[in-house]
């Protein structure tokens, strides 16, 4: 299909701890114009857009999405919001890149895949940005292909510190009905749809949940262990907790018949191939050359640990658009990991409804 011509006018709803970032990586496309910032606080939009030379400000998405002149929309809000807006979108004829989790309960993500399927000549994406990093799509390709032998386990941590502070600055988080969990649908979503992604996908999970360290704080887990039955046939377990005494630390471990592979804070950490030692040297080899590779491009980041891809995300985004061809992560890609975030809290509140019986 032909690509535009003309400049993809967006807009970003959301102009708090992610939005600019969309905003900064849009500003440097040369193919887009930045048309309007929407944000329910009349300052942050007004200061986004004076900031990122958008077009015009508003505090209604419905103005966004009356907009003929808007092409695609950022939502960049709280979870409980993303559903009303993203449907809201589609049927205004807009293309739709949604930040993490895509929904906040079952329903709604119901909700914005049938907005979708609805409207097929849209682009319909969800962020998840560590599937664009060089160090994922190259270990993710040799599980795929078996250099690692079957894979027998796969198994992710991630642990960081949310403050007092961090959940009373907005009402929403560390709630039911506004964020629908907390450390895993929020802080440790991205790792986890990393290790269900470059693992071949998971049929089923069971879990644990607590809250341990924001007791009277927050309504939600800050510490949860899930167990996993991947497609392939292995098994493996993810935990996570926000109140731990770290700033910031993941792994990633894949273990196979052949040898394994750990990733630490998105870095290849240690190759394990006993006896293979050639084996061991080209997985290194091919993790050293894209990350070379990838160095040449990185132009815009936002906090260290959201890693390097939503410049790479945002591209595709709208290469997508321009070209109308398929996003690497559509809505119904996104919604996969989704579903197994609800399915380990629908499986955590089981257990702990036995646990009080």
């Amino acid at each position: 299909m032909k690509a535009k011509t003309r400049k993809t006018r967006v807009a970003v709803i959301g102009c708090g701890v992610i939005g600019p970032l969309h905003l900064k990586c849009y500003a440097a496309l040369p193919n887009v114009e930045v048309a309007a910032v929407c944000d329910l606080r009349e300052e942050r939009a007004r200061s986004a857009a004076e900031q990122f030379a958008a077009g015009r400000w508003t505090v209604e998405s419905a103005e966004v999405f009356a907009d003929p002149g808007i092409d695609a929309v950022s939502i960049c809000t709280d979870h409980a919001s993303h559903a009303s807006l993203a449907c809201a979108a589609l049927a205004a004829g807009k293309h739709v890149l949604c930040e993490k989790s895509l929904a906040r309960v079952p329903a709604d993500l119901r909700r914005m895949l049938a907005a979708a399927a609805a409207r097929p000549e849209l682009v319909a994406a969800g962020v998840f940005q560590h599937r664009f990093e060089p160090v994922p799509n190259v270990v993710r390709d040799i599980i795929a292909a078996g250099g690692l032998g079957r894979l027998l386990l796969a198994c992710g941590t991630l642990l960081c510190h949310r403050s007092r502070e961090y959940y009373e600055g907005d009402a929403w988080r560390g709630t039911i009905r506004g964020e629908g969990g907390s450390a895993l649908i929020n802080q440790a979503i991205h790792y986890f749809d990393l290790l269900l992604w470059m693992s071949g996908g998971a049929t089923a999970v069971s879990a644990f949940q607590a809250n341990l360290g924001h007791e009277g704080v927050i309504e939600t887990e800050d510490t949860i262990s899930v167990a996993v039955r991947f497609a392939n046939g292995a098994t493996g377990a993810f935990s996570t907790s926000n109140a731990a005494a770290q700033n910031w630390s993941s792994s990633l471990r894949f273990v196979g018949t052949k040898g394994s592979v750990e990733l630490r804070d998105d870095r290849l950490f240690a190759v394990d191939f006993p006896g293979d030692p050639k084996a061991a040297a080209s997985v290194e080899a091919r993790v050293g050359r894209a990350v070379a590779a990838a160095e040449k491009t990185v132009s815009h980041k936002g906090k260290e640990y959201y890693g390097v891809g939503h410049m790479a995300q945002i591209e595709d985004f709208v290469r997508a658009i321009r070209t109308g061809t398929r996003p690497k992560v559509t809505f119904a890609d996104a919604a996969e990991t989704d579903a197994l975030v609800f399915e380990a809290y629908r499986s955590a509140a089981r257990a702990a409804s036995r646990r009080r019986d």
